[in-house]
Order: structure tokens, then sequence, then C-alpha cells
């Protein structure tokens, strides 16, 4: 090691704190607020007045229907989206991963939704759920009607409401990820699939010893990513349901949300928060260590 590269060493310290500052003021500091928050009785219009209340924030949240209730509907959401929406965007990319220009428009056709405000799209969708009322049905109803098929009233009926927001959102979603296995797919040795081919192995196989284990790096990372977001479920029935039918549809943020912000219940919100963070950390950690990521 040169006299320099040693003085590079020892400097080199120094240059990390302008980021250590940053993480410090916009991650752990509003940590820390979170976690004395969530001990505390701490109203949202005086945080500064919070008092020391113990574990009794979490112990009430464990016994609240409603909370238990938005874990649940969070949890089946994320269990619906989940494999359906990896399942449809490694599909769509092995469809799409074709080098003529047509099939390059198609991907954008894909990819469109995703760039679409959210808000817009609960609009849209709202609409094409909307259920026969004055000789007039949605778009859905009017297609299940073409095959006689009767009409529903999705996003009223405690039944169907999660299970229609979960449409919308793979179908919101589905271009993303499909965009991130069409990028791994170009990294899947050509020679192993030529040499498939030749040995005489059909498309199925080809795909299931040679395409997959390819893609195992890619997989872990759509899934990983697509928990995290199933799990920040908020606009979908924050401004399609409100929660309903039944709380339904309620989800962990939005019931955060209106802790914080309708009843002003910080601590609260804080104790809920921090158990969230928690569950989705887990469950992150639990996903890489069952598919162990490969190094190489």
């Amino acid at each position: 090691m040169t006299a320099w590269q040693r003085d590079f060493a020892k400097r080199a310290p120094w240059f990390l704190l302008p980021a250590l500052g940053l993480l410090a003021v916009f991650v752990i500091w509003p940590l820390g607020r979170a976690l004395w928050w969530s001990v505390s009785d701490a109203d949202l219009l005086a945080p500064e007045r919070a008092r020391w209340m113990g574990l009794g924030n979490y112990s009430d949240l464990l016994t609240d229907p409603r909370f238990r209730r938005a874990f649940f509907n969070t949890a089946l959401f994320a269990v619906l989206i989940v494999p359906l929406q990896t399942a449809a965007a490694l599909g769509l990319a092995l469809w799409v991963n074709r080098p003529e220009r047509a099939w390059r428009w198609l991907r954008v056709v894909f990819f469109l939704p995703v760039v679409v405000s959210l808000p817009v799209l609960a609009v849209v969708w709202s609409l094409l759920y909307q259920p026969e009322q004055a000789g007039e049905t949605g778009l859905v109803n009017a297609a299940l009607g073409i095959f006689g098929i009767e009409g529903q009233a999705w996003l009223r009926d405690p039944q169907l409401a999660l299970p229609a927001l979960a449409a919308m959102s793979i179908w919101q979603g589905v271009g993303l990820q499909m965009m991130v296995f069409l990028a791994g797919l170009q990294g899947v040795p050509r020679e192993q699939l030529e040499a498939a081919q030749i040995d005489g192995a059909g498309a199925w196989r080809r795909l299931v010893h040679v395409v997959l284990p390819s893609l195992r790096n890619t997989l872990v990372f759509v899934v990983t990513v697509t928990t995290i977001l199933a799990f920040r479920l908020f606009v979908q029935p924050y401004l399609m349901t409100r929660g309903g039918p039944e709380d339904r549809t309620l989800s962990l943020v939005q019931y955060i949300y209106e802790a914080t912000f309708l009843n002003l219940e910080l601590g609260r919100a804080c104790a809920a928060a921090v158990l969230f963070l928690t569950w989705v950390g887990l469950l992150t950690w639990m996903q890489r260590m069952f598919f162990g990521e490969e190094k190489s």
C-alpha cells in the first residue's frame, strides 16, 4: 500500500459523516420519537405533554377487535397479491420477451397503469365495479352479463370487497414486476437454453430447469418488494370503500392514519406503527431466509 493509499484510508471515515448525519436526522431520530410516543399517552395536538404509560398502548391494540381485523385484512391482501401478481408478472415477462418492436410497445401498454396516479385509477375502477342502478351498470358486471352471470355489488359485499381491491391492485402493479423480470431474463445464459433445446427439452422443461434457476435472485427481489408494497395498502380501500363494508377492507395503514389524524391518538398510532414495522421486518427476513438468495 502506497503512502497516499494509507493516508486516504485514515481519512475515509470522515467522508461518511454527511451520510451518517442525514441518517440520524431523517431515520434514527424519527424512529426514536415514535418509540417514545408508543409508550406514552401522546396527543397529536400536544405531543410535548406526553407521559409514560408503559405497554398500555400495545396491550390495548392487541385486544382491539378493529386492530385485529385491520391486521387480518392486510395479511389476507398480501396472501392474495404476492403469489398472483408475481406469477402474472413472470408470465407477462416471458410472453413479451421478444426482440420485435411490436412486443416492445406491448411492454409499454402493460407498464402504463404503474405510472398513472393511484387515486385516478381508484375512481375509474369504482365506476367499473359499479352495481346496477337505474338501468346502468359497470363494465365488469356488463361483461359478466354477456356470459349469463349475475352482476355483483363488488365494493359493497363484505365477501367480495377485498378480493375486488386485490384484483385492481394486481392489474395496477403487475407492470413494474414484469419489467424487473424482463431485466432478469436478459441474464439467462443463451448457451444453456440452446443446449437444452438441442437435447430435446420442451418449453416447460427449459423454463423449470434453466430459466427459473437463473432468475432466483430476481424472484427473491420481486417477492420481497411485492410483500412490502402489499402491506402498505391504503389508497385503494380509503378512496373506494372507506374501509368498509363492516371493516372488511380496513388496512393497518388506514387504522394508523385514523388513529393519528381523526382520533388524535398519537401514542396509540405509534404503537400500531411499531407493531406494523416489526411484523413487516420479520416477514421480510423470513422470506429471505426461506428463498436463500444466491451470492454469486
